[in-house]
């Protein structure tokens, strides 16, 4: 495959702009404080969008289409789980997560904020929550990587081991220059972007066919099943993809964006736009794979996760396809910084300073954050050198060990004055075992989405053990009542 110079330069152009706003953040950086929270001085916009994007990934332009592609519409139900799962994450765990970092000792991590939350002087709790990040942002991020090799692949004709070195090069050279605010930046800037990418693409497929009646007929044609919202659907497959919701209030990329928002007034605001922004861009994306499904009746895609790329580069002249181009790996990028500057974070913050390190500078953290960047890079990428990789299918894997582990964990912590710390450690490990375990299963009742029994393992092992042993902790207990008391003014 070769490419041409419009879509080439307008790529080209959209990666320097990328790189400037990198470039931009590095000059307001100036703390790990604001390399890795941004000084906790995000405005609503840019925090609902960064969320947006952060939250999506290639797998709104890649994973889903692909499945609605290969499966038709009864793939929908993942998009009902998470705006379901979004809005009530925004809607109950934004506020008292943002004011709870910041006052349990101004909490930079989630492992910070665990530590402080439950007062657990033995360090067990961060270096296990630590540890858990690691292991599952590795095949998160390995995910991203995977979908940017595909794009570079298709896009530009080059092989896939070159494809997924170029990707990884270009995200990690602006994550590790700007921290944090780079990475938010570029999010808000890649939402807008992909939106319109997803607007634009499916649009044009159903007026060239004569209307959104008329895909819908040929869809029928085509394939009868893919017209309906429960072929080949069992309850455990509709419970699956509805499950995806319980993930949100997990996720370290996404939970550290409401810590970073400059005051809680700012959340509600910041939630209505983030929301009208998911659903849209899921309805596009859910629209984008029906319309392959008619676009390439003649000549099914070989790889159906390619089929926005490929929808791209036939509909539009070269220059549009160069901006649709951009989009999707907006997408990418827009999670895997998000991933590594996490992970980065966790290293320097939670591991280097707490373990090794106490007396370190904020100039030396700052370098070992910026040096994990290009670790957890270099682990991701041989994790993502497999050509059969499947954005969806290390997508699941990460949100599900992400959702079991910590989402219990989580909301407990934030709603719950007898949970313990030792409550918190079995609870996460009981989560993240459940999904390794779960997930190497199959047959009947392990067919299930493992973020099922792993959220509900380790919700019951939170609660019994605090029933059990109930905090008791004087300084404790009255941190959390002073919070609360914040909270409720």
């Amino acid at each position: 495959m070769t490419f041409n110079t419009p879509l080439l330069v307008t790529f080209v152009a959209y990666l320097l702009l990328i790189l400037f706003l990198g470039i931009k953040a590095y000059r307001r950086t100036n703390s790990l404080d604001d390399y890795i929270l941004g000084g906790r001085k995000l405005g609503s916009t840019v925090t609902a969008l960064s969320v947006g994007a952060s939250d999506m990934s290639g797998w709104l332009l890649l994973g889903l289409p692909g499945a609605i592609y290969l499966s038709g519409i009864s793939e929908v139900w993942i998009g009902v789980g998470l705006v379901l799962g979004a809005y009530c994450n925004w809607l109950f765990v934004s506020k008292p997560l943002r004011v709870f970092s910041e006052h349990a000792n101004n909490s930079l991590t989630l492992p910070d904020y665990f530590e402080n939350r439950f007062n657990d002087k033995s360090h067990v709790l961060r270096l296990m929550s630590a540890m858990v990040i690691l292991l599952f942002f590795t095949f998160y991020t390995a995910s991203g990587l995977v979908g940017g090799a595909i794009l570079f692949e298709n896009s530009f004709g080059l092989d896939y081991s070159t494809a997924l070195i170029a990707g990884a090069s270009i995200i990690v050279a602006y994550t590790f220059i700007g921290g944090f605010l780079a990475v938010v930046w570029t999010d808000a800037f890649q939402a807008i972007l992909m939106l319109l990418a997803l607007l634009i693409a499916p649009l044009s497929v159903i007026n060239g066919a004569g209307g959104a009646e008329a895909v819908w007929q040929e869809m029928q044609l085509v394939n009868p099943e893919s017209t309906k919202l429960f072929s080949n659907m069992s309850l455990l497959g509709l419970i699956s993809l509805l499950a995806w919701g319980l993930g949100y209030v997990g996720q370290p990329h996404i939970l550290a964006r409401f810590m970073a928002i400059e005051d809680t007034s700012k959340l509600v605001h910041a939630r209505r736009i983030a929301m009208v922004w998911m659903i849209i861009v899921l309805i596009g994306s859910v629209a984008t794979g029906l319309a392959g499904i008619v676009f390439f009746s003649d000549k099914p895609l070989q790889n159906p996760e390619t089929v926005f790329i490929a929808l791209s580069q036939q509909l539009f002249n070269p220059w549009v396809a160069g901006i649709i181009t951009a989009a999707i790996l907006s997408a990418i990028m827009s999670t895997i910084d998000s991933q590594l500057l996490v992970s980065s974070s966790v290293i320097s913050e939670d591991l280097y300073r707490v373990f090794l390190r106490p007396q370190a500078s904020e100039k030396e953290l700052l370098a070992v954050s910026r040096a994990a960047v290009i670790a957890i890079a270099l682990l991701a990428l041989l994790v993502a050198s497999d050509r059969e990789s499947r954005v969806l299918d290390l997508v699941s894997y990460a949100w599900a060990g992400f959702g079991a582990a910590f989402g219990p964990v989580i909301i407990f912590s934030l709603f719950w004055r007898k949970m313990t710390a030792l409550s918190a450690i079995v609870g996460m490990l009981v989560g993240a075992a459940t999904v390794v375990i779960w997930s190497n299963i199959s047959g009947g009742l392990f067919d299930l989405y493992e973020i099922v029994p792993g959220f509900l393992l380790a919700s019951i092992a939170i609660v019994s053990l605090s029933l059990i042993r109930p905090e008791r902790n004087s300084t404790t207990l009255k941190q959390y009542d002073e919070i609360k008391a914040l909270l409720n003014d």
